[in-house]
């Protein structure tokens, strides 16, 4: 169904009702909302995506998204698994051979996808270089055994797409930018901005209204290293919510990344994207993405057969750097989902309860 005429207002009334006083409240300058209800896709813009030009955001304007990039770093781990140039099952240690016998060489590739590996940190450390960063897993030691808690971790996941890219023979950036963006029909999305998009590129507020951008660190392209538009965003979510029309080997890839495999709490953790029965309440879904979940370590049960959930499911997924941040979910039995980027990094809670309350409203209107 498409929303028109009055529909159509309601739902921009909707949106105004809910994200201006979010912005407000945050003093966020600029917010880019894309909601999409039986396929068909509706934008609206808040605010500069730049205060020092008072450039307005607009449907070309591009968001860093933070950690949302992990959703296609599994995406691409995905589809090379589809292609037969790796298994879930696999060890680093097969593609990078320093690491062969390392207490990280005992997690699989799922582990690491799922934060699953031993308790890796959610951030490098300090003094972690490139240059320094295998030296980094060979000495890292486990604090829990594989498999058992599941602590959030940049490490983890770009250690899984730097094998990934090692596994396809190429660099990451590459293969993301001339192969997963391509297939799934996103124009403007990338790992690094091109000259001709610099234009289009959001200037981000830190907590002081400073205007920065991400500086890109140890395995940066892997975790938080995307940019893009609410419309490919929302065409990124509609491809998760009906895969049919893709490529076979990508709508498998997709469908490979909605396989959940531990359980935390009311939350399964798949590949990049969480997941949640469907109806679910705002306190479970801000609990799904509160502080404990990103900063310490949490129990993970194994489920006994990972799988697409058959029922109604959420996934959801945030992302932040410095400057921006941005939230995606989408229920594909009901066919709705919404992105939600900001040129600031404001709350997560504020995130997840402003896109709660709009996709609550859209639920009856979905098939």
């Amino acid at each position: 169904m498409s929303w028109a005429g009055d529909d159509a207002s309601e739902l921009q009334t909707l949106v105004d009702s809910t994200i201006r006083p979010l912005m407000a409240k945050y003093d966020v300058p600029g917010v880019a909302v894309a909601v999409t209800v039986d396929g068909q896709s509706y934008f609206f813009n808040y605010g500069v995506a730049s205060k020092e030009n008072a450039t307005p955001v607009n449907n070309a304007t591009l968001f860093e998204i933070g950690s949302i990039s992990k959703t296609f770093t599994a995406t691409l781990a995905s589809y090379a698994q589809v292609l037969g140039k790796l298994s879930l099952d696999e060890h680093p240690g097969k593609y990078m051979r320093q690491l062969k016998g390392s207490a990280v060489d005992q997690a699989s590739l799922m582990n690491l996808g799922t934060y699953t590996a031993g308790g890796l940190p959610l951030q490098f450390p300090d003094e972690v270089t490139p240059a320094k960063m295998v030296d980094y897993f060979q000495q890292w030691k486990p604090d829990a055994p594989v498999g058992t808690q599941r602590k959030y971790s940049n490490p983890s996941l770009g250690l899984f797409g730097h094998v990934t890219a090692l596994a396809l023979k190429s660099d990451f950036a590459d293969a993301m930018e001339r192969q997963i963006f391509p297939q799934l029909g996103l124009k403007h999305s990338y790992i690094h901005v091109p000259n001709n998009e610099l234009v289009n590129y959001a200037w981000g507020y830190n907590q002081e209204n400073r205007a920065i951008q991400v500086n890109p660190g140890v395995l940066a392209a892997e975790t938080y290293g995307v940019k893009t538009t609410a419309p490919d965003l929302i065409r990124f979510v509609q491809a998760n919510i009906d895969p049919s029309l893709l490529d076979a080997n990508m709508q498998r890839a997709i469908e490979g990344t909605q396989v959940g495999y531990f359980k935390i709490g009311g939350m399964v953790q798949g590949l990049g994207w969480e997941q949640y029965a469907y109806p679910n309440t705002l306190e479970r879904l801000l609990d799904g993405n509160s502080e404990a979940m990103i900063f310490e370590s949490n129990p993970a049960t194994p489920l006994s057969s990972p799988q697409v959930p058959s029922g109604p499911t959420l996934f959801d997924k945030t992302g932040s750097t410095g400057g921006f941040g941005a939230y995606v979910a989408f229920v594909p039995k009901k066919n709705i989902g919404i992105v939600i980027l900001a040129n600031k990094n404001y709350p997560i809670a504020a995130r997840v309860t402003a896109a709660y309350t709009i996709l609550d409203q859209l639920k009856p209107i979905a098939k």
